[in-house]
């Protein structure tokens, strides 16, 4: 197995197709409620990439977001079996990812990885594992510690890569000001 990376931020600026969207999040309850209102506009084949460094909130947000759609669900972290399927049923599959463990790239392959883009809703720990086998069309949610903000607040960067992501993002924000 290969060494794993250190941890880092969402490494690609946002392009002009792209919509970027920053926030605070003071507490995990308000992680969680932001990755449901992300799950609400997800569903087959759409990708949501996790950057974050270990105990930033990655799993969290996933938690989140699979826990609005199955509120009974226990969400335990994929960390040792790389990926876990959910079945909500009135929603598309959700299939979390966490690839930290992974030895390379085309490792994600024999996951079912090709299947989970066809036809699943992907969450994806530690994304830059995948190099440049990372799908382009996607949300990036980045997640850092916020101190300044609190102990369990977190500063969270949203990144709508596309047209249809950027959109979303660009719905999500509206609806949060508009709160």
């Amino acid at each position: 197995m290969n060494s794993n990376p250190a941890p880092q931020p969402c490494p690609h600026p946002a392009g002009p197709n792209d919509r970027e969207w920053r926030l605070s999040l003071a507490s995990p309850e308000e992680t969680a409620a932001l990755a449901a209102r992300v799950g609400g506009l997800s569903g087959a084949a759409d990708v949501v990439a996790l950057w974050g460094d270990l105990g930033a909130g990655k799993t969290a947000f996933a938690r989140g977001l699979i826990q609005a759609q199955l509120p009974d669900e226990e969400v335990p972290s994929p960390t040792f079996t790389l990926v876990q399927i959910y079945e909500p049923a009135k929603a598309a599959p959700v299939w979390h990812f966490d690839l930290y463990r992974l030895a390379g790239p085309d490792d994600v392959w024999e996951l079912g990885f090709d299947d989970a883009l066809e036809g699943a809703l992907s969450l994806i720990e530690w994304p830059e594992r995948l190099g440049r086998g990372l799908p382009l069309r996607r949300l990036d949610v980045e997640l850092s510690f916020d101190p300044a903000a609190g102990p369990t607040a977190r500063a969270a960067r949203l990144i709508g890569r596309g047209p249809d992501w950027a959109r979303r993002v660009e719905r999500l924000e509206t609806e949060d000001a508009g709160e």
